[in-house]
């Protein structure tokens, strides 16, 4: 008998027949004889909608009282999908994120796992019911309600197997595995066996939408055993996140291409070249809780210099405000920006040992005639910033380039 805790996304669940299958699934793993945990999200479109209802409202809508709207769309799937268990004879119960109690810090809309309560779950596994908790939600220190932000019922899954010590950790979602690209932009994209925590961690991070990069960083430092199926497909083994690197000498130097739209580029111009100035641009930025990515400051000239920094598209008026309310304390001559840009990477441990990866990725961009506004580096990633009409392009060009259909 084994422990899984089992994650199901909003197209899982997108229809009373989508969970009704679900129920069957958590089924079978029970008459196998295991203890099932299941996470689920909200049924697909349900958070836009609500996110919608909420923006006609509010131009910014209060993040507090947007969390208490967003949170009830995994309260309703995990009351159905309980009533779809009971009606197949398996007993079950629900749990909201506060219930549990899942608890967060205070960063409304991008709220942080602190601690998970897990007396009332094992509990009801050792009732032999199965535990059913909403994702993506959870309840601070005020007792507020408390969202994850998006994806975040992948993070939800995860800490829940971490404090529950489960045996594996599934993501079940619309697709049967991690590809080396989105299948829908390559046809040819290939599904991994396998894939590092590493490798997973840079294509989490560069715009994969298979798992949210905090699910990642959880199951990683939590040594929780990961696997993404297809809950629309029955068997196939999916893809394994392991902790072993593949020591093959032939390892292919790149393993995955990942593209990022959500991305957009802000660019403060004429800025004094002395020490402090980039804390001072981004310490003001961090204050505000957003997430700068991609960062470049240009060689002094004159005694001033350019800063140019990106952030998601979704914080890009605010933080452009913010640059403007800030230029004469900066002493910038100019503050501009750019939102029609995204972000495209190539991932694979094998770069460590592979010459050459740059330049190839380089030279394919040109022959398309496609120009790199920035460009960003790691151990095993290399991340360009395009005009975002290029996306497809680049990501099928540099699939082929690296032979990875």
């Amino acid at each position: 008998m084994a422990l899984i805790v089992q994650k199901y996304g909003g197209t899982s669940v997108g229809s009373p027949e989508r969970i009704k299958n679900v129920a069957k699934r958590v089924a079978k793993a029970r008459e196998a004889g295991h203890d099932v945990v299941v996470v689920v999200s909200a049924m697909s479109g349900e958070t836009n909608r609500l996110v919608a209802l909420a923006h006609e409202m509010q131009e910014f809508p209060d993040p507090r009282e947007l969390d208490v709207v967003l949170a009830t769309g995994e309260q309703v799937t995990i009351g159905l999908l309980a009533m779809a268990l009971k009606d197949i004879g398996v007993d079950a119960k629900s749990y909201t994120g506060w219930q549990v109690a899942v608890k967060t810090d205070s960063a409304h809309t991008k709220a942080r796992i602190e601690d998970i309560d897990d007396t009332a779950m094992r509990a009801d596994l050792q009732e032999g019911r199965v535990v059913i908790v909403a994702g993506f939600q959870g309840v601070d220190a005020k007792g507020d309600i408390s969202t994850l932000g998006r994806g975040g019922s992948d993070t939800s899954a995860v800490a829940l197997a971490a404090a529950l010590k489960a045996d594996e950790c599934q993501i079940y979602t619309d697709v049967d595995g991690v590809y080396t690209t989105d299948p829908r932009v390559v046809p040819e994209a290939r599904r991994m066996d396998t894939i590092t925590f590493e490798e997973m961690l840079e294509l989490a991070s560069l715009g994969s939408k298979v798992l949210q990069i905090r699910s990642v960083e959880f199951a990683g430092k939590y040594k929780v055993r990961l696997r993404v199926l297809s809950s629309l497909i029955d068997g196939g083994d999916g893809t394994l996140i392991t902790f072993e690197e593949d020591n093959n000498m032939e390892r292919a130097a790149v393993s995955g291409i990942a593209f990022d739209k959500n991305q957009a580029r802000i660019n403060v111009r004429g800025v004094p070249d002395k020490p402090g100035i980039a804390y001072q641009i981004l310490g003001t930025v961090a204050d505000a809780n957003i997430e700068v990515d991609m960062i470049i400051q240009n060689v002094g000239d004159e005694g001033t210099t350019d800063f140019s920094f990106t952030v998601p598209r979704g914080d890009y008026k605010p933080t452009l405000e913010l640059m403007k309310g800030l230029k004469d304390s900066l002493g910038a001559t100019e503050i501009d920006g750019d939102d029609g840009v995204c972000k495209v990477s190539v991932v694979g441990l094998g770069m460590r040992s592979h010459v050459g990866v740059a330049s190839k990725m380089f030279r394919t961009l040109a022959e398309e005639g496609i120009n790199i506004q920035m460009i960003s580096t790691s151990e095993i990633k290399i991340s360009v910033l395009i005009d975002e009409k290029y996306m497809e392009l680049a990501t099928r060009v540099l699939h082929k380039a690296f032979e990875l259909e």
